[in-house]
């Protein structure tokens, strides 16, 4: 491309640090779009401590537009989409100011195309249609993990749950029929929506996740968080996120006793940021619930094993790559271990129920041999197949035609 180009980048929220999965997504997304463009990014903050980080977003961007959003007061303002009949996560994140903004940045530059980073974001993108071509990174399919959500919860949150599965598919339907191109995570997630949305076909494609293996990669003198003799199984993620507390709170219900009955040293380490109540209730002389940590490479890397048991997920965990950069095998659903590619002797070891999970952690606990083995057959895959610049690489052809629909729109 021999001169750069204007590309908006919408995205819900801010994507810095990298330090949870649809940050880490989204920001490396902004890394390999401002490689070949100037991009204007709008995004939303939802935790007061990324403030701190705007400066490093504004040396990324030709302009940042930046608008906090106060959770408890955006729940609320939500439930206008009960009277409005749309799904309330639209009117989680509208904004007078974010559509002022939107307008005037589209008024000032010449906009090749919009890039969209999920699908609450497409509600300003949809304004400059279609003199500004849109691009959206749908990430997994939403509706879907609402629907999921639904029987796992009581009245009326399990009403409000299959409620917003339908609404949100509805407008994910509409967006990417606009859209040149929508992108998921997977080619479950893309055979997913195509089959609830067939009149889509031919727009939507999958972009895979990736994951930086200079950063997560083990160190000869990176030291032990572990006490001597205890035998670590390590859980990371963010701990307000439902899917994750779930996700611990089943293995600390039915998988950790029986493991604690043949190994007395083990202890369960959940780490991440925000645990909720629940996961913090979880704590006991088994399990550890850290919260923030400046550093999960640390509990990664010194683990005895690694696990991800989640039952309700959605796509690529980046929880996943990272523990395999790191050079532990993962102990994971097979929802999750199908998305990510990899065989057991890869590195992901399948389990569906409780005893399974107690099966597999009972071999990798009583063989450290294979497990940095596996661990380094995991590293192995993941430098192979999942850099972020062969998967983020996909939007580029995208962004050409883009540019090259606008152009002939400009003269038209």
């Amino acid at each position: 491309m021999a001169a750069a180009s204007n590309i908006l980048y919408l995205v819900h929220r801010l994507p810095y640090p990298p330090n949870k999965g649809d940050k880490v997504r989204s920001y490396h997304l902004l890394r390999h779009l401002q490689k070949s463009h100037r991009v204007f990014l709008g995004t939303f903050v939802d935790d007061p401590d990324d403030l701190q980080h705007l400066p490093t977003l504004r040396a990324m961007c030709s302009d940042l537009h930046v608008e906090r959003i106060h959770v408890r007061s955006a729940k609320i303002k939500s439930l206008s989409g009960i009277l409005t009949g749309e799904a309330l996560t639209l009117a989680f994140y509208r904004s007078a100011g974010m559509r002022q903004w939107v307008k005037q940045t589209a008024a000032a530059h010449d906009l090749r195309a919009c890039v969209v980073f999920s699908s609450a974001m497409a509600q300003y993108a949809q304004m400059l249609l279609p003199q500004v071509p849109m691009l959206v990174d749908f990430v997994d399919v939403d509706s879907a993990k609402w629907t999921q959500y639904a029987p796992a919860h009581r009245w009326p949150l399990s009403m409000l749950y299959r409620r917003e599965g339908r609404h949100l598919l509805a407008y994910e339907r509409a967006m990417a029929a606009l859209a040149q191109r929508a992108y998921f995570v997977t080619t479950n997630e893309t055979s997913l929506f195509l089959s609830q949305a067939p009149e889509c076909a031919g727009r939507v494609q999958s972009m895979g996740n990736g994951v930086d293996s200079d950063f997560f990669a083990p160190h000869p003198r990176r030291e032990s968080p572990f006490a001597a003799g205890e035998q670590a199984i390590v859980f990371t993620g963010a701990m307000d996120y439902w899917p994750n507390i779930d996700g611990v709170s089943w293995f600390v219900s039915d998988m950790l006793p029986h493991l604690v009955a043949r190994y007395p040293q083990v202890r369960f380490y959940i780490v991440g940021r925000s645990p909720s109540p629940q996961v913090q209730a979880l704590a006991s002389p088994h399990v550890v619930v850290t919260g923030t940590v400046p550093d999960v490479r640390p509990y990664l890397q010194h683990a005895n094993a690694v696990v991800a048991p989640l039952r309700v997920a959605r796509g690529i965990q980046n929880k996943i790559l990272e523990a395999m950069a790191m050079q532990q095998p993962v102990v994971t659903v097979t929802s999750c271990a199908d998305a990510i590619g990899a065989t057991a002797e890869q590195g992901v070891l399948r389990a569906d129920a409780s005893e399974e999970f107690v099966q597999v952690l009972q071999s990798l606990l009583e063989s450290p041999t294979s497990v940095a083995e596996l661990g380094r057959k995991a590293r192995s895959y993941v430098e192979h197949a999942c850099s972020w610049q062969a998967h983020l690489g996909t939007i580029d052809s995208c962004l050409g035609n883009a540019g090259a629909a606008h152009a002939g729109g400009a003269g038209a």
